[in-house]
């Protein structure tokens, strides 16, 4: 690519007919045509006032005009401020008033849970709200025509390969806060994660989770910045992904651990109708990656299966590949390039090896701030390291294992338990279809163990046999001192866990919170 070339318009003139981005449905764009469509889209988010530092959010499940508004967005160097599309109400009200989002870009069926919090949004009048894969409803304009009606010409020059970012994360505590990187990625991390994940141009990346996840969106991206072809699932299926692989020789994706456990659930003869061989990268992260789900993914996708351990604030910061990762099942790997770790007690001193401590990073990956809230990001910063709260040991050899979130750890009659460790346990178990440990209100302890389990279908288990298996594989203290069953789990789109959730129903009435 020439120098002063955008990165995207360097595809479209060396490769303008190469797929770019094809959705499951059939319909795709070449390099040519997603640069024509991206400026159109900076051109027409121009006319509207939107220039550099200004933010936009949009909530939309993953699409191909996502990869348009996308790149138009990062030309502009305006900030990419993904929305769950889970949120309603209130919860979206405080997005938008916190981020102070100047443009508002939604998919045709999320208009109206928008429409419902605007009585919320402050200066709703002053924003522009703009509807895109269908008719615009009152109050909307249609990004479609705005954008079809702009020009296509190139902007003024833009090398920077990646655009700003403001992910808002889950809010474990309080409201989200947004991870705000005014910088986007850096082009060093970049070349980083394409040498660590064996990644190239040739790939054909499957975009499977949510997109407002920076996960997902950064691996899709990455590969649009190689000039590689993205397969976009509009929302997630087991069955559908692994079709999608099978008929687009997919390379590469990321997926958090429920996606891929998800897959290889799957009845035998349903795997067995797909050729997933030309599988080379399986990246997973986002959440605990069981032992025997990694064993499991192995014996299915081959040895294509990398794991790392980050956090939308922090980036990667550890990461064990394909001919590692079942020597050492129970690690996250060890720190990846450019990455240091200190594993620190309460009293910011550091510990022993093998003993559990506060994760801290520092890297040039880490986010720039929490968009208006200093104080929760000097909170989480210490001497140039970040945390966000995960406690993690660290064996001889320089391998990390995640314990817990310390928000998650339970504290019983004063001694730390780690849910992850007795979640694995249950696991194991052959009934055992999805489970959460967590601790409830307990006079004498402060707080016992819990575990909550779902049964896979067809099978039975109760509650005396899941406490003997973990008594038999865990210390007295960890096993549980009870059991409930669910027939469902309050997880994102992306598989994660709200145990936040869980935890309320049994906190409620307690008058306290820990």
């Amino acid at each position: 690519m020439m120098p002063g070339t955008d990165i995207l318009a360097g595809h479209a003139a060396q490769q303008p007919d190469k797929v770019a981005a094809v959705d499951e449905d059939g319909h795709s764009l070449t390099y040519a045509e997603l640069n024509r469509r991206a400026n159109r889209a900076y051109w027409a988010l121009h006319a509207l006032g939107m220039r550099r530092g200004d933010r936009c959010v949009h909530m939309s499940h993953n699409s191909l005009e996502g990869f348009e508004i996308g790149h138009a967005l990062r030309k502009t160097q305006a900030v990419s401020t993904p929305m769950n599309w889970r949120l309603r109400g209130k919860e979206i009200a405080y997005l938008l008033n916190d981020s102070g989002a100047s443009v508002v870009v939604a998919g045709h069926d999320f208009t109206a849970v928008i429409d419902e919090a605007r009585p919320m949004v402050e200066d709703a009048a002053g924003r522009r709200w703009l509807c895109h894969g269908g008719a615009a409803p009152a109050g909307w304009q249609s990004y479609e025509a705005l954008r079809d009606a702009a020009g296509e010409q190139e902007p003024p020059p833009n090398e920077q390969v990646s655009g700003p970012t403001m992910v808002y994360t889950a809010g474990t505590t309080g409201n989200p806060k947004g991870a705000y990187r005014p910088d986007g990625v850096l082009l060093g991390t970049i070349l980083q994660f394409i040498q660590a994940f064996k990644l190239g141009s040739s790939d054909v990346h499957l975009l499977a989770g949510p997109g407002y996840h920076s996960a997902p969106a950064a691996f899709s991206g990455l590969q649009s910045i190689m000039g590689a072809t993205c397969v976009v699932m509009h929302r997630f299926d087991p069955e559908r992904a692994i079709q999608l692989i099978a008929e687009h020789g997919v390379t590469s994706t990321f997926m958090a651990p429920t996606l891929v456990k998800r897959i290889v659930d799957l009845p035998e003869q349903v795997r067995a109708k797909y050729d997933v061989s030309s599988m080379r990268a399986l990246i997973v992260a986002a959440a605990p990656f069981p032992a025997d789900i990694k064993q499991r993914a192995v014996e299915y996708f081959g040895d294509s299966v990398y794991e790392f351990y980050g956090a939308t604030e922090t980036g990667i910061v550890t990461v064990i590949g394909p001919d590692e990762l079942l020597e050492h099942p129970q690690s996250c790997g060890r720190a990846f390039e450019g990455v240091e770790i200190r594993l620190l007690d309460d009293d910011g001193d550091d510990v022993p090896e093998g003993e559990p401590g506060e994760l801290w990073s520092r890297s040039q990956q880490l986010l720039g701030e929490y968009y208006n809230k200093p104080e929760a990001t000097q909170k989480n910063s210490r001497d140039g390291f970040f945390t966000v709260g995960d406690i993690a040991y660290r064996d001889a050899a320089g391998y990390y294992y995640i314990c817990d979130r310390k928000i998650d750890m339970i504290i019983s009659g004063g001694v730390n338990i780690y849910p992850a460790e007795i979640e694995a346990v249950l696991l194991t178990h052959p009934a055992v279809e999805d489970c959460a440990v967590l601790g409830v209100p307990d006079e004498e302890w402060g707080e016992v163990v819990k575990a909550v389990v779902r049964v896979r279908d067809g099978h039975s288990v109760g509650a005396d046999e899941l406490i003997a298996l973990c008594a038999a594989n865990l210390a007295g203290y960890k096993r549980p001192r009870s059991v409930d069953f669910v027939e469902d789990f309050p997880r994102d789109a992306a598989g994660k866990l709200i145990k936040r959730q869980l935890r309320d129903r049994y906190w409620a009435a307690a008058g306290r919170r820990v």
